[in-house]
C-alpha cells in the first residue's frame, strides 16, 4: 500500500507494533496530526465479546469532561411548553408535524441529534425508516427520547457521545480536536474508557478489552498499553 508523503513520515515517528502509555500515545497521535485543519481525535476500542448476542450489547452515553469540539445541530420534536423550553435552552430546530413533514417530502436533515417528549415518539416512528440507517432515530437509552428536553439539549451541546458496539465489536468515538491538547485529550480518553469499562456485560467472558487505537482524522492508528478491563 502506498501512503501519502505526510502519512509516511508519521510511520517512521513511533513503533507500530508497540502499545504505548495513554499519556504517551495520545503525545504520538497530537505530533502526527499535520493536516492544514483541526484534526479530530478518535478512540477504537475492540472488546473480547460477541455483539450478535442480546446480552452482550455494549452502548451508552457520556458527556466528555472537555467536550468533543464539534458543535452539533439539534432539532427537538415536541409541542408547546415543552418546545419553548427547547428553543430557550439552545436547540437549533423546534416543531412537530412540521418537522416530520419537512423529513418526509423534502428529504431535510440538517441536523446531528434529534431529541423527541415520549408523547410524539408515535409521529417520529412513521419516519424511522429513514432516520434509523442514519444513526438519527431518538432512543430512550441515549437519553435522546425524554420529557426533559433542557437537560437533553444542554448535554449535546456540551459535547455529549454515544458509544456503542459495532457488528465486527468495535467502538468507535470521537474524544476532541488536536487544538484541545495532550491535558484534554488524555481527561476525554479516561473518561470514555472508564464508562466503556463499566459498561461491561454480566455476559462478557474472558479479556473484555482486547485493543485501544487512537488516531487522528488523517494520522495512522497508535496503540495504547490498557489492562484496566
Amino acid at each position: 500500500m502506498k501512503y501519502g508523503k505526510k502519512y509516511a513520515e508519521s510511520l517512521k515517528s513511533y513503533d507500530k507494533q508497540r502499545a504505548y502509555e495513554a499519556g504517551e500515545a495520545v503525545g504520538i497521535v497530537l505530533e502526527n496530526a499535520k493536516a492544514k485543519f483541526d484534526e479530530t481525535v478518535e478512540l477504537h476500542v475492540r472488546l473480547g465479546i460477541d455483539p450478535r448476542q442480546a446480552d452482550q450489547q455494549v452502548r451508552g452515553v457520556l458527556v466528555l469532561p472537555n467536550g468533543t469540539g464539534k458543535t452539533k445541530k439539534v432539532l427537538v420534536i415536541a409541542k408547546g411548553e415543552k418546545a419553548d423550553a427547547a428553543a430557550a435552552a439552545g436547540a437549533d430546530f423546534v416543531g412537530a408535524e412540521e418537522m416530520i413533514q419537512k423529513i418526509q417530502t423534502e428529504n431535510w436533515f440538517g441536523f446531528d441529534v434529534m431529541i423527541t417528549t415520549p408523547d410524539m415518539m408515535g409521529m417520529v416512528g412513521r419516519i424511522g425508516r429513514v432516520l434509523g440507517p442514519k444513526g438519527l432515530m431518538p432512543n430512550p437509552k441515549s437519553g435522546t427520547v425524554t420529557p426533559d428536553v433542557v437537560k437533553a439539549v444542554q448535554e449535546v451541546k456540551a459535547g455529549k457521545v454515544e458509544y456503542r458496539l459495532d457488528k465486527t465489536a468495535i467502538i468507535h468515538c470521537p474524544i476532541g480536536k488536536k487544538s484541545f491538547g495532550a491535558e484534554k485529550i488524555l481527561e476525554n480518553f479516561n473518561a470514555l474508557m472508564d464508562a466503556i469499562v463499566r459498561a461491561k456485560p454480566s455476559a462478557a467472558k474472558g479479556q473484555y478489552v482486547k485493543s485501544v487505537t487512537l488516531t487522528s482524522t488523517m494520522g495512522p492508528g497508535v496503540k495504547v498499553s490498557y489492562n484496566k478491563g
